[in-house]
């Protein structure tokens, strides 16, 4: 492939970047094997790749649950369905434009940031971006455990030895069994590095969406067709009463993939080119979590015609079968699902965030062992017990946060550097990213500004949630059901005025962007 020398990286034809050797010091305490700029040669992902992997992360527990906690907050399956199909339309914008610096230089999310909040400022955002997936790690983990116990009890038979066993912590001591076997599973997989989390993905899309069609067709064909769910009215109809619900719900479903709108450099950058992101990430995120989400209702209305009550739960409704060979497929399939969910969207981040607080000490192997123990720590299950609290407090706090660090990023990237970067003083100490002592004070002050705004208001109905009625800080209160989209303006935009070029200037006296003052 035809190369332009510039110094001290390479571009290729196609504008992919490539660090050149010896660009920065060897013994650089800011780079390790894993956060180095993957080579051309190695940036291999195509759009089936990534279609996959959105296919493999989106079908899910949790996604299959969304649907059901909107319904229980007074939507139909119609209003439902539509919010869930709009918010990942809208977070797929930011994910396809931080996920661009993937296939161009090949750093993971963390380098990337390095760019705007500094060499060490970074591990803001990463460690943010972090906890946040640990905490859904422990949520998608005890989900896999989960579906190991079902499966366990149908072998064994309902009602035995193993499903009536002594109770550890209000659960039986097999279903903890069931929990660490799954985790130890994970941890299996992780440690092989991020091709066979690659392979994982390949193999499991393709089987998990004839699994949940399946399941499709077995209900339908025990309950003669999809009609009590279908047919049930919005308690909260199209007026004043949807839209409340509907604008908080919506920075919720946003909220879902927030994590993923910043840390998809992690994957895009084994990408063998923008199209190949570009494409499989339109054609995997929001069509599979809207066919999902439809896919979850029908399901669960068959349910209600054949059992007499809604079972929201597939591994539940899985154990159901009368067939033993159609309760291990589908309760293997739903297994799968869960692990290719859980290391694809919760321990490669943290891997990488946890990484670049100590690269010299942290690998990414390390990494993900780490995380894997704080997602366990935290019991985040409790989360999804409420959907109030799931969809209001989880998703909506931290897809606030998250959507102030993406602004920020953003800005940086796209209006300010017009995505240009120079790989090499992303690790090196002293280089323009350096700001002051490793830090761009600009970009917290941007941070903290967006993130209060974002998430300052935050409130709950009483006896519903953890924050008082009137927000946190009762003035902001009406910002806070547009949190993600309040903290991504608010943060670019005023990252933006601070980071101006009058105001941010490099120490060889050209713009942040790499221009003259005044011209090229």
């Amino acid at each position: 492939m035809p190369m332009t020398a510039i110094s001290p990286q390479t571009t290729a034809a196609d504008g992919r970047v490539e660090l050149a050797p010896g660009a920065y010091p060897a013994d650089s305490p800011f780079s390790n094997a894993d956060l180095h700029p993957v080579p051309l040669a190695e940036r291999r992902w195509t759009t089936y790749n990534f279609a996959a992997l959105w296919i493999g992360m989106a079908v899910n527990i949790p996604s299959w649950t969304l649907a059901s906690g909107l319904v229980a907050l007074g939507m139909d399956w119609k209003q439902a369905v539509l919010t869930i199909a709009l918010g990942n339309v809208i977070v797929l914008l930011p994910m396809l434009l931080t996920g661009h610096a993937g296939p161009k230089y090949g750093i993971p999310f963390p380098v990337l940031a390095r760019a705007s909040f500094g060499l060490r400022g970074a591990n803001l955002p990463a460690l943010l971006r972090g906890l946040a997936a640990c905490a859904w790690f422990g949520i998608q983990t005890w989900i896999g455990g989960a579906s190991i116990y079902f499966l366990a009890g149908r072998i064994f038979g309902a009602g035995g030895w193993w499903t009536e066993a002594g109770t550890v912590a209000g659960y039986p001591w097999t279903q903890w069994l069931c929990f660490l076997l799954f985790f130890a599973i994970e941890i299996v997989i992780i440690l092989r590095g991020m091709e066979a989390v690659r392979r994982l993905e390949n193999w499991a899309a393709p089987l998990m969406l004839a699994g949940a069609l399946a399941l499709l067709w077995w209900i339908a064909a025990k309950a003669g067709g999809f009609g009590p769910l279908l047919d049930q009215p919005s308690q909260l109809g199209w007026g004043g009463d949807f839209w409340k619900v509907f604008f908080p719900a919506l920075m919720g479903m946003v909220g879902f993939w927030s994590t993923l709108s910043l840390n998809i450099p992690d994957f895009t950058r084994f990408g063998v080119g923008q199209r190949a992101q570009v494409w499989g990430q339109s054609l995997g995120l929001p069509t599979t979590m809207a066919a999902f989400a439809l896919l979850s209702v029908l399901v669960t209305s068959g349910s209600q015609a054949v059992y007499g009550e809604p079972i929201w739960d597939p591994s539940q409704l899985a154990a159901r079968m009368d067939s033993t060979a159609g309760v291990v497929f589908a309760l293997l399939v739903i297994l799968l699902a869960t692990l290719s969910t859980n290391i694809a969207a919760n321990l490669v981040s943290p891997a990488y965030d946890l990484s670049n607080i100590a690269p010299r000490l942290i690998t990414f192997r390390t990494g993900a062992l780490i995380a894997c123990v704080v997602g366990v720590v935290i019991f985040p299950w409790k989360l999804i017990e409420n959907p109030d609290v799931y969809i209001f407090t989880w998703l909506g706090t931290v897809g606030g946060l998250l959507g102030t660090v993406a602004g920020i990023l953003i800005a940086d990237y796209w209006l300010l550097r017009r995505t240009r970067l120079e790989l090499a003083g992303l690790y090196t100490e002293g280089s323009v990213y350096w700001y002051s002592s490793g830090w761009n004070p600009r970009a917290v002050t941007a941070f903290a500004v967006g993130a209060v705004l974002a998430v300052g208001g935050s409130y709950s109905a009483p006896g519903r949630g953890p924050f008082p009625e009137d927000g946190l800080i009762p003035f902001l209160k009406p910002l806070a059901d547009y949190g993600w989209a309040v903290g991504l303006a608010a943060s670019l935009a005023l990252y933006l005025l601070l980071m101006a070029p009058g105001r941010a200037r490099r120490p060889d006296g050209r713009r942040p962007d790499g221009r003259r003052p005044g011209g090229r």
